[in-house]
This record gives C-alpha cells, sequence and structure tokens, in this order.
C-alpha cells in the first residue's frame, strides 16, 4: 500500500488529554530489570508479503533477549492511524509501533511519543540517512527510529520503451508526454498512467515548481500560490495528453493502474518501491531487469523532486519503564543493519542506512534503482499537522482533473481547508 494519506482527525486528536498515559500498554507497572516482560507492537506492513518477515525477525529478536517477550499485532496499514489515536488517547495502546513517517511529528506534539534520544531504539543514529533522522524529530528530539524509507519513482517498461524507440527515460513531464504519445503509437499500449486525486502522487508537480503545499518555516499557505497553479495545471495534461490513461477516480483506481503495469498494458507509472515485490510477479516483469527506474521528471524550474516517505519504530510514552526500555530495545534491533538487511533481501523495501546496502541487497535492480535517486526525495517539514494536508487536496484534485471544478477554484478550496488547520499560518 502507498504511504500515508493521514485522515485530518489526527490534529484535532492532539486536543486529547493524556490522563491515559500514567499506565502501561500491557497493564504492568514492573522495573524495567525486574524480570521477564511481555511487549506488544503493532506492525502495519502488508499482512501477506511482508509481516511474515517482521515476525521472523521478533522471533529472532526474543531468542537475543530471553527476558522479553512481543506480542506481534499486525494492524492493516488504512486502519492503523485510528486504532493508534484512540488507542494512546484512552487504554489499549502498543508499547511499540510501527508508524507512517508523516504521523511522528503529530503524535509527539500530543505527547503520545517517547523521546528516544540516548536510548537503544537510536544508539546507530549517525548510521542513518541525515534526513531521516531529521524527519524522526519534533521540537529538536527523536522520536522514530527509521525503519524503512521510500519515495517515488518514474517505472518503466524497458521492452516497450526499447519498441517505440525511445533509449532513454524522460528527464521532464514534457518529454514524458512525447514519449507516451510515441509508445501508443509505436507500441501500442499506453504510455503513461498517473494516479489521480491523490495529493501524495501530485507532490513531484509541486516540487518542480519549487513550491509545496505549505510553507512550513515562513507560516505561509503556498498551495494557491501562482506556481502551485502551474503544476496543477501540468499534472492535468498528465491525463489527457495522447497516449496517457483519462483520469481514474474509482475506488479501484490504484489496482486498475498496478494490473496494467503489470501486466505490460501501459508503460510507465510514478511509483514507489513498496510494489517492487508486486511487480516482479507481473507477466511483464518476470525478468526484473526489465523494470526501469528514474527520478520523477522535472518541472519548469529544471528540478526534480519527490516525497520522502517511509516508516519509523515509536515508543509509546505512556508504557511503565520495564515496557519502555523492552520497547527501545526492539526498535533498535528491527533498524540494526543486520534486520535492514534481511528486511531488504525478503520485501524489497530500502534500508534506512547505508551499511545495510550489502552487495548483495544492491544485487536487486529494484532496491539498487531507487537507491540512486533518493537524493532527489525531499523530507516533509517539521509540522504536526503535514500529513492532514493530504486530505484537502487529494479531494479537490479529484474535483479539477473531473473538469468539476477550475484548478484555481480547487486550489483555493483547499487553501481555505488549510487556514483551519493552521490558524498562524497567512497567505
Amino acid at each position: 500500500m502507498r504511504r500515508g494519506i493521514a485522515a485530518s482527525a489526527l490534529v484535532a486528536a492532539l486536543a486529547v488529554s493524556m490522563a491515559a498515559c500514567g499506565s502501561s500498554g500491557s497493564g504492568s507497572d514492573s522495573k524495567a530489570d525486574s524480570g521477564p516482560v511481555t511487549i506488544t507492537y503493532w506492525d502495519t506492513s502488508n499482512a501477506t508479503n511482508e509481516a511474515p518477515n517482521y515476525q521472523e525477525l521478533v522471533k529472532k529478536f526474543e531468542a537475543a533477549n530471553p527476558n522479553i517477550k512481543v506480542n506481534f499485532v499486525n494492524v492493516p496499514f488504512d486502519q492503523a492511524q485510528n486504532k493508534l489515536q484512540t488507542a494512546m488517547g484512552a487504554t489499549g495502546a502498543p508499547d511499540a509501533f510501527r508508524a507512517e513517517v508523516g504521523w511522528t511529528s503529530a503524535f509527539a506534539k500530543g505527547g503520545y511519543l517517547e523521546p528516544l534520544d540516548g536510548t537503544p531504539a537510536v544508539a546507530d543514529a549517525a548510521a542513518f540517512q541525515p534526513s531521516l533522522i531529521q524527519q524522526a524529530k519534533y521540537d529538536g528530539k527523536i522520536y522514530g527510529a527509521p525503519l524503512v524509507t521510500d519515495t517515488l519513482g518514474l517505472l518503466y517498461n524497458k521492452a516497450l520503451f526499447a519498441k517505440a524507440g525511445i533509449t532513454k527515460a524522460p528527464a521532464t513531464w514534457d518529454e514524458l508526454k512525447a514519449d507516451a504519445a510515441l509508445l501508443k503509437d509505436k507500441a501500442g499500449v499506453d504510455g503513461f498512467f498517473m494516479r489521480a486525486g491523490d495529493g501524495y502522487y501530485a507532490m513531484p508537480f509541486l516540487y518542480g515548481e519549487g513550491t509545496n503545499m505549505v510553507d512550513a518555516a515562513g507560516k505561509k499557505i503556498t498551495i494557491s500560490s501562482p506556481e502551485a497553479a502551474k503544476a496543477v495545471e501540468t499534472y492535468k495534461t498528465m491525463f489527457t495528453a495522447p497516449g496517457t490513461v483519462k483520469a481514474d477516480v474509482t475506488t479501484d483506481s490504484y489496482a486498475h493502474m498496478m494490473d496494467a503495469f503489470n501486466s505490460g498494458k501501459v508503460a510507465a507509472i510514478i511509483q514507489g518501491p513498496w510494489e517492487i515485490t508486486n511487480i516482479y510477479k507481473g507477466s511483464a516483469f518476470a525478468d526484473k531487469a526489465n523494470l526501469g527506474i528514474a527520478a520523477v521528471p522535472a518541472g519548469s524550474t529544471g528540478k526534480a523532486g519527490a516525497p520522502t516517505g517511509g516508516h519509523n519504530v515509536s515508543v509509546y510514552a505512556g508504557s511503565d519503564a520495564a515496557h519502555k526500555a523492552a520497547a527501545e530495545k526492539l526498535a533498535g534491533f528491527l533498524t540494526s543493519a543486520e534486520s535492514q538487511t534481511f528486511l531488504a533481501l525478503k520485501n524489497s523495501t530500502l534500508p534506512t542506512r547505508a551499511d545495510a546496502y550489502t552487495a548483495e541487497v544492491k544485487a536487486n535492480p529494484g532496491i539498487a534503482g531507487f537507491q540512486a535517486i533518493l537524493s532527489s526525495a525531499q523530507p516533509r517539514p517539521e509540522l504536526p499537522e503535514y500529513s492532514s494536508l493530504f486530505g484537502s487536496i487529494g479531494t479537490n484534485l479529484g474535483k479539477i482533473v473531473q473538469n468539476q471544478s477550475s484548478t484555481q477554484a480547487g486550489l483555493d478550496a483547499t487553501a481555505v481547508d488549510y487556514a483551519k488547520l493552521l490558524p498562524g499560518f497567512g497567505k
């Protein structure tokens, strides 16, 4: 599943009191070194492809730490944020959990997360990609151990590109549209399928025009700026240009896009590394080397940019000392170089630390391809409300691509919604 469009209800939950945080997620008040302890860990990975490998890692952790037992609970990603929000605001929160990076600052602001500085969870902080540690911080403290990282790239079918006479990946959106037309004409397939009505997938267009949804440092709402309007106008053309697939706003649009790409009915998409394992199962990619991976195309600024996604392991602030200590050890184990290498080999996910990119890991063309474009990934700002911004822009992008709203009207409506979420921000 794609990483995180967060519900705006998360921001509202920050006002919930932390009265329940005095009790452990497992109900114990034991001291840190008094004996065996059982912690609860919520895993939000794909239950079929990924979770079994996380469970195997947990078993290895238990074997290395016989005084700690882990109650492993797989929670569907699309339900996890609300479940965590509810549990941490009342009772029954897990001692440790896998959280989308966009949730970290909001949960930290609410007082739900334990600072991890100086703990076993981030003992190797210097080994992680610096931007991932920065992205795990709030108010100067670290609240998550980087577990998985990702970004968006242009994924393409090399054989179809060759059939159309295209020798390199497009570097700009205009080049991509030209290639899409060639692919339709020469290879007989749709050239490009873009995820519609989803703010996360529209971010490269904003970055390509040198803007964002908001300017967090300057406390300004920028989604209705001329630069943002230009970005969305370009985004619109990716559904109407020759060789591109018209906007699919159905509930199954994501599956439609992936099925078309995996079967070779469409030649290129914008996607992240979380789909690599499934792509390799597709008939078009029985030969893994047929998958091309390039940076997302650049906008008129000449620069390309994509959002940094991924997941952290965080520790619940309401757990007692024994459970916090055990949870911190688990977080450190899951994000160690050995574990990161294991996960990369099993799940085709991107490690968060350089020492996990072993020769064997980089032999996976999908991982090697995404590692090469991580430099264009932009970390999210330290803004608790940032993830909640995707809801409104996604809704209004859906209206824009269906011609139910003009670009400017849709972005103005989004700006109004942002002003409610961010009362201290101007335009």
